[in-house]
């Protein structure tokens, strides 16, 4: 029976990804607490439908920093995607751009930006790690990435250390080596604790706009932007760094409130339905990104199955902008949206 929605995908992928793959994509940091969070805070925001407005039909399409894209869902950077399926990140790439939307690669991809960049079917961003004690690394990736197309660089920063995850612990994965690494062994490699002074760094090194990943606080927002930031991603690593902080959509409003329209605004973490990224819309997002149903999508089917859960969310999302009178994103608005 072909899956009608993402959890559909979440209970297949568990089936056919081998116990270490499935615990390492799937846990959180320690209690799994904001794990939890990121999904319950969704649940608590209700929607407010507007009637007698004549749609039958609703837009999706929207713009993030200037590239055209037919939903404002974004493939999230996740490493080792080589664990799901041998085409990889390839695949993955494929199946967004098939999607109408675009993929953030990863780092610690299995496969190189090139060999990515090679198979995309659609714009792609490329997300940065700073490995302590090489930074010349950090530099070739930025280079790397610009020179494969890529059009902006998003940095990670709430990684200062990996965060432990207790059940992906006790099940360790078969990791497949990140091709962006070369002959680095990634499984030894470190995080570098990152200053403000390291955004000005990377803005001398490229041309591509600076997304920085990671932003819970809004004084933090404003100092990215100081620092050059042209959007930011309002996260928490999909729980896996920090328990016990907010969930993301939790953290979004002050955020949106505090940058007040100087720079596009994006969240991960917990999206699951066409409904929630309705609500991350109409509390002040521009676009979300999803982690896991990539993944989950990526090990039922390959690109088919990243295409099909992107669609699945895209045909969801106009369902309910039509139900809640919208139709268009530029409709959407807070006015839809109040917590319970």
């Amino acid at each position: 029976m072909e899956p009608i929605n993402v959890y559909d995908y979440e209970a297949l992928a568990e089936q056919r990804l081998a116990p270490g793959a499935w615990a390492f994509y799937s846990s959180g940091a320690g209690d799994e607490v904001t794990l939890r969070r990121n999904r319950a805070a969704f649940e608590r925001i209700q929607l407010l439908p507007r009637i007698l407005t004549g749609y039958g039909a609703a837009d999706t399409a929207t713009t993030v920093l200037g590239t055209p894209v037919g939903l404002p869902i974004l493939v999230a950077p996740t490493a080792a995607h080589g664990m799901a399926c041998a085409e990889a990140e390839c695949a993955t790439a494929r199946g967004a751009g098939e999607a109408s939307t675009l993929m953030v690669a990863a780092t610690e991809s299995t496969r190189s930006i090139e060999e990515i960049a090679a198979a995309a079917t659609g714009p792609l961003w490329s997300q940065l790690y700073v490995y302590r004690g090489h930074r010349p690394l950090a530099e070739s990736l930025v280079r790397r990435a610009e020179a494969t197309g890529c059009r902006a660089l998003v940095l990670t920063v709430d990684a200062p250390l990996w965060g432990s995850k207790d059940r992906s612990a006790r099940v360790p994965a078969d990791w497949p080596p990140a091709a962006n690494l070369g002959e680095l062994d990634d499984s030894e490699l470190g995080p570098e604790p990152l200053t403000w002074a390291d955004l000005d760094w990377l803005r001398s090194l490229t041309a591509m706009p600076l997304v920085v990943k990671g932003v819970l606080l809004p004084d933090d927002a404003l100092r990215a932007l100081d620092h050059g930031a042209a959007a930011i991603v309002v996260s928490n690593h999909g729980g896996r760094q920090l328990d016990g902080v907010p969930a993301s959509i939790e953290a979004l409003p002050a955020i949106i409130e505090t940058v007040a329209g100087r720079c596009q605004v994006y969240l991960d973490g917990g999206v699951r339905r066409g409904t929630d990224v309705l609500k991350a819309l109409a509390l002040g997002a521009r676009a979300v990104l999803v982690g896991r149903p990539a993944l989950w999508g990526l090990a039922v089917d390959g690109a088919a199955g990243v295409r099909h859960v992107l669609e699945l969310l895209r045909n969801e999302l106009e369902e309910a902008m039509v139900l809640a009178g919208v139709g268009s994103i530029a409709e959407i608005d807070g006015s839809l949206v109040r917590w319970s």
